[in-house]
């Protein structure tokens, strides 16, 4: 049984006869959502469709909590305006202006840079923007019943506290009791400054109006009742809204879910403030990148956004990650050739499926990563990444060379791969990119002993006689050697010496040790682009000296005919 489908199965053992089922993520729009912040969405996604494929009705709510103060400006936006937002910090990112001058505030712009992601994704959910649910009052009542049990929201908020070891029990009363009477569940945000360094300093029997002052000089009076400029902190703020939403499950990261986490505070204020067991819970792992330096954070502005991830990765990919891996293990985006790697394990689970041979779980997961309206193509992106390089992503060459390997692929099957494919080329391993050369490589030819330059030779003729079938080629490279060298070699000797030959076919060709696959990298692309620099039978040309050249040597040079290269 795929984990979703535990996970939905315990949420109807819980309350059987609920007719909707509420599934819930949330983010901070504190700068660009990461791909860590999207495994909220991704887990509550799967929990939704378990519950459907149950026949239960169901939905996912995603609250924006843009309502939430700032505590820290991320580096990418330090870049843009400098220190001159600091003054911002301890206000809602709702009212921070956008940065770079394009939506209506802070949060509405990293907001629609998530949306629009999630668009690509085809991912639907029921949104909350907490700012609006604030300030139009929907929590007034909730408001004020936490109001109204400060004293024992402290309560439980402090027995999570670590206390002092070397104060008396009654040193620790007598701070508990001082720290209980000018404890408030709720942060005023001040009309001058703008931000919630305020302090409540009076409140009336009723919970109703309350006194308080600013960090910044101003002094004013709050009517729960009529103004709406206010907060709960996140411990109280999270449970009241699982009782209004009337949550039944919520994932979170691991420090949520530690013994002293948010969950557990606020579990706790959930039953003994607002009488409503809290949802059920799923701690789950952080998610780790291979292949790129930077810690992925927002505040920190080395993030990978969800929006970034897709110029590499399929949307059904990145879904099908977080679908096969259970929330309390980690995984990684891989920048390095792991995504090849990725990319042909998610090809072989789709093709089982399609073939009838995969297993329920296997079933389960590909039927969680799917993208309505999409239909995937099983391209081989390491063959897009090899070939697509020789051509220099060319799609009527690279038709051409897949129709000659056997595997006549079309543009329009490989389309959404082909992009991903140049982007990772480029951005992420340049050093694999395969460019023949403009010159026949004499540095390597002349280190050469006489049976591996007869070697080179022997390729150079078949290959200028053309005529040859894909398999055909691919046994003559290996025939090559033995024809040289001789058969007297143990199958251990024979290997070495056709290693050290394909090693030197590719120095010669694209200035590596190892490249695409030998034979399919010489069939695919046109000989007459590459049999010259096979070519030593005759001496060096100007035009070659000049390349090897330094350069300030070489500029001075005239390039020679083009015959004569």
């Amino acid at each position: 049984m795929h984990w979703s489908d535990e996970i939905a199965q315990r949420i109807i053992d819980r309350n059987p006869e609920k007719e909707e089922y509420v599934c819930a993520a949330g983010i901070s729009p504190s700068g660009s959502v990461h791909i860590g912040n999207f495994r909220d969405v991704a887990t509550s996604l799967f929990v939704v469709k378990a519950l459907q494929k149950k026949g239960k009705k169901a939905k996912l709510l995603f609250s924006w909590d843009e309502y939430d103060r700032c505590r820290k400006i991320p580096a990418n936006v330090q870049a843009v305006v400098g220190s001159d937002y600091d003054k911002y910090i301890g206000s809602p990112y709702v009212d921070i202006p956008d940065p770079w001058g394009c939506h209506e505030n802070y949060a509405k712009h990293f907001e629609e840079e998530f949306l629009n992601a999630m668009k690509m994704f085809g991912i639907e959910m029921d949104y909350r923007y907490q700012a609006q649910m604030y300030r139009s009052g929907a929590y007034r009542e909730d408001i004020l019943e936490s109001l109204r049990k400060r004293g024992e929201i402290f309560d439980i908020l402090d027995s999570f506290k670590t206390k002092d070891p070397d104060k008396t029990p009654e040193q620790l009363k007598a701070e508990h009791d001082a720290e209980r009477e000018v404890y408030y569940p709720v942060s005023i945000f001040c009309p001058e400054c703008h931000t919630d360094f305020t302090t409540i300093t009076k409140l009336s029997d009723d919970c109703t109006e309350a006194d308080y002052t600013c960090r910044c000089g101003h002094k004013g009076h709050f009517n729960f009742l009529t103004d709406t400029d206010c907060k709960l902190g996140w411990k109280i703020d999270w449970p009241m809204r699982w009782r209004y939403e009337k949550v039944d499950f919520e994932p979170g990261g691991k420090d949520h879910a530690a013994p002293t986490g948010s969950y557990s505070n606020s579990k706790i204020v959930s039953k003994k403030i607002f009488n409503y067991d809290a949802p059920l819970f799923q701690g789950y792992e952080f998610i780790g990148i291979k292949g790129m330096t930077g810690k992925m954070s927002s505040s920190s502005g080395l993030n990978l956004t969800p929006e970034t991830l897709l110029k590499l990765y399929q949307p059904e990919v990145v879904l099908w990650l977080y679908s096969k891996t259970e929330p309390t293990k980690a995984f990684d985006f891989c920048f390095d050739d792991g995504i090849l790697r990725q990319y042909f394990e998610f090809d072989k689970m789709l093709t089982d499926c399609r073939e009838g041979k995969a297993s329920d779980v296997i079933r389960d997961i590909m039927y969680l990563c799917q993208v309505e309206g999409r239909e995937i193509e099983t391209v081989p992106m390491s063959l897009l990444v090899q070939l697509g390089s020789i051509v220099n992503f060319n799609v009527p060459m690279l038709e051409t060379v897949f129709e000659k390997i056997g595997t006549p692929y079309k543009a329009e099957q490989f389309a959404d791969r082909l992009d991903r494919a140049k982007f990772w080329l480029e951005q992420c391993a340049p050093d694999q990119v395969n460019r023949l050369r403009a010159t026949r490589n004499w540095e390597v030819y002349n280190a050469l002993n006489e049976n591996e330059q007869k070697a080179i030779a022997l390729l150079h003729d078949d290959i200028a006689k053309g005529g040859y079938t894909l398999d055909e080629l691919n046994a003559e490279l290996y025939a090559i050697p033995k024809q040289v060298w001789g058969t007297d070699m143990t199958d251990k000797e024979l290997k070495g010496i056709q290693g050290a030959f394909f090693r030197t076919v590719y120095k010669l060709l694209i200035d590596k040790e190892k490249g695409p696959r030998l034979y399919l990298f010489l069939y695919a692309i046109e000989s007459e682009k590459y049999v010259g620099l096979l070519d030593f039978s005759y001496p060096q040309t100007e035009a070659e000296i000049a390349a090897d050249k330094p350069a300030e040597e070489a500029c001075c040079v005239e390039e020679a005919p083009a015959e004569n290269r």
